[in-house]
């Protein structure tokens, strides 16, 4: 038994099943990995570090090329390509790099989505009164300056004077 096998340039634990240590690649989720054993035909409990080298290069071409292996368009994560028209499946760092060309597309276009993504605000219609914001946790708040009463107040409490003025005097 290997204790780590390579697929689709990902490190998947050679404890995990099959099928659950295909999500561990960026771009394939659960039902993906499914179908993807079941159109390589490999037993998705099985541990993936008792899978042979024939095996893992299936299931690489598998998960690079799902069309050529039999996969169903609707399954795919990029339908009707913006640039081509075609139905693909993406991962790892092309997934990254199309979604990044999409969101500067929609800036450049000045798209509502564009201008939204932009100003880091949410996109999809939610409300922004508290829940999109980044500054979770501890924020340290400003801190308030004090009326004059309430200094002169602190001042007689700590027994110290303003500097200028005698005891007792005041200046008009």
């Amino acid at each position: 038994m290997k204790h780590l096998v390579r697929i689709v340039n990902t490190d998947i634990k050679g404890e995990k099943s099959v099928m659950m240590g295909l999500t561990e690649i960026k771009g394939v989720g659960r039902n993906f990995s499914n179908m993807i054993c079941n159109l390589c035909q490999i037993d998705k409990h099985k541990k993936a570090g008792y899978l042979t080298q024939q095996e893992v290069e299936r299931l690489d071409y598998a998960i690079n090329h799902p069309q050529e292996v039999g996969a169903p368009g609707w399954t795919f994560n990029r339908k009707k390509d913006y640039e081509t028209g075609e139905d693909k499946h993406l991962v790892k760092g092309e997934l990254d790099f199309v979604k990044s060309n999409d969101i500067k597309r929609l800036q450049m276009i000045k798209s509502y989505r564009g201008s939204r993504h932009a100003g880091g605000l949410p996109v999809r219609g939610q409300k922004t009164r508290s829940n999109f914001r980044k500054n979770k946790g501890k924020v340290t708040g400003v801190k308030k300056k004090k009326s004059p009463a309430e200094e002169k107040a602190s001042q007689e409490k700590a027994g110290k004077e303003k500097p200028g003025k005698e005891k007792g005097k005041e200046k008009k």
